[in-house]
């Protein structure tokens, strides 16, 4: 997840651009801004959703899009501060994953962008007495909400093209229905297998598929917070695998580290299966596409 410690790096630059506005000149945004709207996005995942409902409508910035770049090191740049001056649609994922967006904006100035907030729309909540999982682009009814809500707000600011949007809107809306089909089937074939990650980022997709999470809290918690994990909980970790509790380790390829290593060197010595997870798109990739070879993945590590 993104943390507080990239806010830092953003209200510097913010302090150092203040003086920037929203030039009307200069990248292809601002020349085409008369006729298409202008979305901004936190990461290249909603930006790739906005861009497959709404096409040529809008013109897409995506904060995070490197597929090699670890989410967790963001650092904002003077393009996204100016992208936001200018934006009429906002979209954050929430949860405290990309507190930096909101605080950029109030920066920037621009207090007619609607900012769509991926995690309230969503209605996920904190289990009791634990945190939330705001990777909510792994939860296919969250993204669905997601694309009814762009549709409202893309037609609120275009209403010209608003039957653009819906049409956009309801054959994006199929495809991702038939990955909830794919999610049932591997439900009807494995539930209850029991599954590792090293961070949360792929659960909801996991738990959609029937699957079971063995992973103690502890261990993929610190992973995430990029904090020690206490030897007794690696040990715990490890033993999934030489005692042959897990059938899959969904390990997050943009986050590593020596627990994160040996997890992975433990799965591959006792031949459990691997499956490679990300935050963000990889190149090549649309967001339909990389969901569906991640389930793809899934089906041939389960057998």
């Amino acid at each position: 997840m993104f943390t507080q410690r990239k806010t830092v790096g953003a209200l510097s630059l913010v302090l150092a651009l203040s003086a920037c506005g929203s030039s009307g000149s200069g990248d292809a945004a601002s020349g085409s801004k008369a006729t298409t709207l202008s979305v901004v996005a936190s990461t290249n995942v909603y930006g790739d959703i906005v861009k497959q409902i709404a096409g040529d409508r809008v013109t897409v910035t995506s904060i995070i899009s490197d597929p090699a770049a670890d989410p967790h090191s963001y650092e904002a740049d003077t393009r996204t501060q100016l992208e936001l001056s200018k934006a009429d649609v906002v979209i954050e994922n929430g949860g405290g994953y990309d507190d930096f967006v909101d605080t950029m904006l109030k920066a920037a100035g621009n207090s007619d962008a609607k900012v769509i907030d991926v995690v309230d729309i969503s209605g996920r909540k904190a289990p009791a007495g634990g945190e939330l999982n705001e990777h909510v682009w792994y939860d296919f009814p969250s993204v669905e909400k997601l694309v009814t809500e762009l549709v409202t707000v893309l037609s609120a600011k275009d209403p010209a093209d608003a039957a653009v949007f819906s049409s956009g809107a309801a054959t994006f809306t199929k495809k991702l229905q038939e990955l909830e089909s794919t999610e049932a089937s591997i439900k009807a074939a494995h539930a209850g297998a029991g599954v590792a990650i090293t961070e949360p980022v792929p659960v909801y997709l996991l738990e959609a598929s029937g699957l079971v999470n063995k992973t103690p809290e502890e261990f993929s918690e610190a992973i995430e917070e990029g904090t020690d994990v206490p030897a007794a909980v690696l040990a715990e970790t490890l033993a999934l695998f030489s005692q042959k509790k897990v059938s899959v380790l969904a390990y997050n390829e943009q986050t590593s580290g020596p627990e994160t290593e040996k997890v992975l060197a433990a799965a591959k010595s006792n031949n459990i299966a691997v499956v490679p997870v990300t935050e963000t798109l990889p190149a090549g990739q649309d967001y339909l596409s990389w969901m569906g070879g991640n389930l793809a993945a899934l089906q041939s590590a389960l057998g």
